[in-house]
């Protein structure tokens, strides 16, 4: 197999690596909040950074230490601190489905004929 990473040249290896991992860090951050792999997508993102940029190597370190703090202090946390990060994070996913007219979709596929389910973006 060809690998085609060392024929490019360097400015066009950059610039390949440079959208694909900002691509997928992107994403990363947007999925971060949500249930899923959003905090092992941005790890990839900068991954993919790190191998022609330095500043995404030194980034990628010291968000997968923050990440392993992190996890160690809410494990470390009263369950009650664990149930209100719980219901805070499902609350984010709730309000971006309708801000992002998830709900507004689903009223009007199945002709619910509720208002309030539309995103307040959504202009009739």
């Amino acid at each position: 197999m060809v690998n085609l990473h060392n024929h490019l040249p360097r400015w066009a290896r950059r610039t390949v690596i440079g959208i694909v991992g900002g691509i997928v860090l992107v994403v990363g951050i947007i999925l971060v909040p949500y249930p899923g792999p959003g905090w092992a997508t941005v790890f990839v993102g900068l991954a993919i950074l790190s191998q022609e940029f330095e500043w995404a190597h030194r980034v990628l370190q010291y968000a997968k230490q923050k990440f392993k703090d992190w996890e160690h202090w809410v494990a470390q946390q009263h369950i009650a601190v664990r149930i209100v990060l719980f219901i805070a994070t499902g609350l984010v996913v709730v309000v971006t489905i309708w801000l992002l007219n998830g709900y507004g979709l689903i009223n009007h596929w199945l002709h619910l004929n509720l208002d309030w389910l539309n995103s307040p973006f959504i202009t009739k």
